[in-house]
């Protein structure tokens, strides 16, 4: 398996703050929950070009696409069969008024934060996003694709190796 090593030491940092079952299904609810909030106010800025209204939650989801397609052109295009909807989702909340779209934005975005602190207690570590904000914000959506694929059972292999560097780093660790 030709593995690319940029995704494959993304998942090992990330997946070894990730191993406890409801750690992980927060996240799979709260990472897309998160880049809701984000969303939201990213569609309030939009131009017209030749008629066709793009936003900047568009724009952040095409960019992300591109940097993961880097990294692996399944995941890649799974995350954009979801990231898609959740953008539509945000622009039509991003037209309510006002008032009411930064507040389901600020709702969505705390919450799904605070979800993930709550995941994080439960599995007794430290989130990702307090030793590496940038990171973890870019793999988490990222993450939540390769775990889905995960729990379904396909790229077994790549888990496994994932997996396997996780126990040798802990074994490093504890020398």
């Amino acid at each position: 398996m030709n593995t690319n090593s940029r995704m494959m030491d993304m998942l090992v940092g990330y997946a070894a703050a990730h191993q406890h079952p409801f750690n992980i299904a927060v996240h799979l609810i709260g990472i897309p929950t998160i880049m809701l909030g984000v969303f939201i106010p990213l569609s309030w800025a939009s131009a017209d070009f030749f008629g066709l209204v793009i936003n900047l939650a568009y724009v952040a989801a095409a960019f992300m696409f591109v940097f993961y397609w880097s990294l692996d052109k399944v995941f890649s295009i799974v995350f954009l069969l979801y990231a898609i909807p959740i953008a539509f989702f945000a622009t039509t909340i991003g037209n309510e008024p006002l008032a009411t779209s930064a507040s389901i934005a600020a709702g969505a975005f705390f919450g799904g934060y605070i979800a993930q602190f709550v995941g994080h207690a439960v599995e007794k570590s430290v989130p990702v996003i307090l030793k590496h904000p940038v990171q973890a914000n870019l793999a988490a959506p990222f993450f939540t694709v390769v775990e889905v694929f995960k729990i379904l059972g396909f790229r077994e292999s790549l888990f496994d190796a994932v997996q396997q560097r996780i126990t040798e780093a802990r074994t490093e660790e504890a020398t």
